[in-house]
């Protein structure tokens, strides 16, 4: 969550923007993007080369001393943040708009690319030097700002703060999943550089980041080494699906900074026939949009088969079922309602999670989680696609904390059940003793076929009740008593000064 000093230094931006005559929120955002991935460039090519000699491995800047755009070839040092930003105004616009835009919108190679193909159509829209130059002073003094604070993903923050404005505006807005939500769903997950993950409703591409960072982390020798992972790495692990192209496009900038050259990112609605892909994916990761309803002509008619439904909750898990390869694994975020739902289409998904495959575990968060951009109720659903069943029994956990405050503030705080919510996940062993007074517990599969397949904590959770021990009747009068002649005394008292 932003606040204070940031804060004041974004809306100071925003207006900026307004006073140039940039008022379409989405306009702004696509102008801000494009800003803070040409800062960010020259920091990630830093970091390539520093990693590149760490491990002995060639390595050949982008800002190379000769860099071809168009009919010229320019000096690559020009094309750095940190070089025309101290041009003046005039020239800093003329290098941006004819030599660094047109650079990073021909960045890739491969002009099939999701990068390529979604920044075709990027279209410079500040309008004057000037403008230009008070956008890049002011976010010279965001970047420093951001250094500067504890957030772990303190530019996803910022994000999240301008999004926000977009549903100000009264548009049709999205809010980015809190990245520690993001990282706690790929910590459980644990991807493998086999692995091919999918978000099928991707936006910026969170999930995709998060996965590809968790991989660089515990598999470094296997992607930087290994010539064939470091292919899949780069080509074949990472597929997503938006239906907004400004999404698609600030998605793939995210990916390529964070050093993945060539993932599938595509303009696809997921639920349609538009979407073909079945027993595809090893690892699917989403947050699905809950936007309530569709047309039953605009849906797949083989989700229609496992749940008759109009409501994109369940359309989603039914998808992921069918996406999946058997034996590939599943987390998503769903809205409490599919959880006990009681519709003949709610009741369906959930048998088909536990009887036809293998239903782990409901993490069951508090509403405050997506504040202040939404407050319903959510729970992460873990599971496993074998078409043959396999639930034995299903692990709850009731968050309490996430680490920040669960008001619209959303400051930190010292309570965090994360780390324990990964930890206990990852020995459910340890889990077999545990009483239904806990935060978690097992659950076997039978209780919950018995209970309509409902799978929401309170129907299993068991509340100790303390029993109060109140004074007597007689001790309670007496102490009434006691007070009554205090108040009489002193009335006495007072009444006597006067």
């Amino acid at each position: 969550m932003i606040t204070g000093e940031l804060k004041n230094k974004i809306d100071g931006l925003w207006d900026i923007f307004a006073a140039g005559g940039i008022v379409n929120p989405l306009d702004v955002i696509e102008q801000i993007t494009y800003l803070m991935f040409i800062h960010d460039l020259a920091e990630a090519d830093d970091r390539k080369s520093k990693e590149a000699i760490m491990l002995g491995l060639p390595y050949e800047s982008i800002f190379k001393e000769e860099v071809v755009i168009g009919e010229r070839t320019v000096n690559g040092e020009l094309l750095k943040w940190t070089v025309f930003r101290d041009k003046p105004a005039v020239q800093m616009y003329s290098i941006l708009q004819e030599w660094v835009f047109p650079f990073i919108k021909n960045l890739h190679t491969d002009k099939d690319s999701a990068y390529s193909k979604y920044m075709n159509d990027a279209i410079f829209k500040i309008p004057t030097p000037i403008v230009l130059s008070k956008v890049v002073t002011s976010l010279d003094g965001i970047f420093e700002l951001i250094k500067k604070t504890d957030s772990v993903d303190a530019k996803g923050d910022v994000y999240e703060y301008l999004l926000s404005k977009i549903s100000q505006s009264g548009l049709n807005g999205q809010f980015r999943t809190p990245r520690h939500i993001i990282k706690m769903m790929v910590d459980m997950m644990q991807p493998t550089p086999d692995d091919i993950i999918c978000d099928p409703a991707c936006g910026t591409s969170g999930f995709l980041v998060s996965s590809g960072e968790y991989l660089k982390e515990h598999y470094k020798q296997d992607i930087f080494f290994d010539s064939k992972k470091r292919e899949h790495y780069m080509n074949s692990t990472f597929h997503g699906f938006d239906m907004d192209r400004t999404m698609l496009r600030i998605g793939a900038m995210n990916m390529m900074t964070h050093g993945v050259d060539n993932p599938f990112i595509e303009y696809r609605d997921s639920l349609s026939d538009q979407n073909p892909d079945k027993e595809k994916y090893s690892l699917i990761l989403a947050n699905p949009p809950f936007k309530g309803s569709l047309d039953n002509d605009t849906v797949a008619a083989d989700l229609l088969k496992v749940c008759k439904t109009k409501k994109t909750e369940l359309l989603f898990l039914a998808l992921f079922l069918r996406m999946l390869s058997v034996g590939g694994r599943c987390a998503c975020i769903v809205p409490d309602g599919v959880l006990f739902g009681s519709s003949t289409a709610h009741k369906a998904i959930r048998k088909e999670l536990i009887e036809n495959n293998q239903l782990q575990a409901v993490v069951s968060m508090p509403s405050g989680v997506f504040k202040p951009y939404a407050g319903v109720s959510t729970a992460v659903l873990v599971f496993t696609k074998t078409e043959h069943g396999g639930t034995d029994k299903v692990w709850f956990y009731d968050m309490k904390a996430d680490g920040l405050s669960l008001d619209d503030k959303r400051t930190p705080i010292a309570e965090n059940d994360i780390p324990d919510i990964v930890a206990r996940f990852h020995n459910l062993l340890g889990e077999e003793t545990r009483a239904r007074t806990e935060q978690s517990f097992l659950v076997d599969k039978q209780e919950i076929v018995d209970n309509d397949y409902d799978l929401s904590i309170n129907k299993y959770k068991k509340t100790e009740y303390v029993a109060e021990k109140y004074p007597s009747p007689q001790e309670i009068i007496a102490d009434l008593n006691m007070l009554e002649k205090e108040i009489t005394a002193g009335l006495a008292e007072l009444e006597g000064l006067l």
